[in-house]
Parts: C-alpha cells; sequence; structure tokens
C-alpha cells in the first residue's frame, strides 16, 4: 500500500511519480484510507479523493489484505460478492 503524499511533497512531483508507478505496474488499484475502499484508477468516485486520504495498490490482493472492500461503482461484481460473502 502506497499513501499518495508519499509520492512527493509537491503536485507535480507526485503526478510524475505517479505516473512513472502506473506505467511500470506497480499501481494498479486507487483506494479510500478513511472508509477502506479501493477501486480502479478511472472511478470518478476515487478522483474526488484528497491526497490525505488516497492509497493506491499493486493489486486486488494486496487491497483486500490491508482491508479494503471493492468499491460499489467502478468494481460492481466484485462488491456484490464481497457484499454477499461479508454481508448476508
Amino acid at each position: 500500500m502506497i499513501p499518495h503524499y508519499a509520492l512527493g511533497n509537491k503536485k507535480f512531483a507526485r503526478l510524475r511519480q505517479l505516473k512513472i508507478a502506473i506505467n511500470k505496474g506497480a499501481i494498479q488499484l486507487g483506494g479510500n484510507a478513511n472508509l477502506k475502499i479501493y477501486g480502479t484508477l478511472n472511478c470518478k468516485s476515487g478522483k474526488r479523493l484528497k491526497v490525505k486520504n488516497r492509497v493506491f495498490f499493486t493489486n486486488e490482493k494486496e487491497a483486500i489484505e490491508n482491508g479494503y472492500r471493492p468499491c460499489g461503482h467502478c468494481m460492481r461484481k466484485e462488491y456484490r460478492l464481497w457484499k454477499a460473502n461479508n454481508h448476508s
């Protein structure tokens, strides 16, 4: 798990490091640290997050191991499976 603020002190530096990590495949999912939700990098909900609340994951397994659940907007299928298994 990589906190967004850990990618740099300035906005431009963070964006540059984020782009590099995405291109290398080191970051594939984003998450909300407060709500413990993860989703795709293109999720409209995730794009509205404050930098201090945003985290990134290499894969879904890493997100789940850190106690995060799938986003109900961008990962609807995964969310339904999670909900069926955890909140019956």
